[in-house]
């Protein structure tokens, strides 16, 4: 699958510590778009879910 991902035109992402073994263990981080040494945040930001931080700041940019 990272070999896939690496060898696709599309933007690509990446995070999470397993994600970022693999992709080191194959030598594709020259191939991902963005890498993300976020884990779980990262993780949890992509899939839509609040972060406590995130939701702090978007209401402190309103003021």
């Amino acid at each position: 699958v990272a070999n896939a991902i690496a060898n696709s035109d599309a933007f690509s992402i990446a995070g999470g510590g397993d994600t970022l073994a693999a992709i080191d263990l194959f030598g594709i981080a020259d191939k991902i778009s963005y890498i993300s040494t976020g884990g779980g945040a990262f993780l949890e930001f992509v899939e839509g879910k609040k972060l406590p931080a995130v939701v702090m700041l978007e209401e402190r940019a309103k003021q």
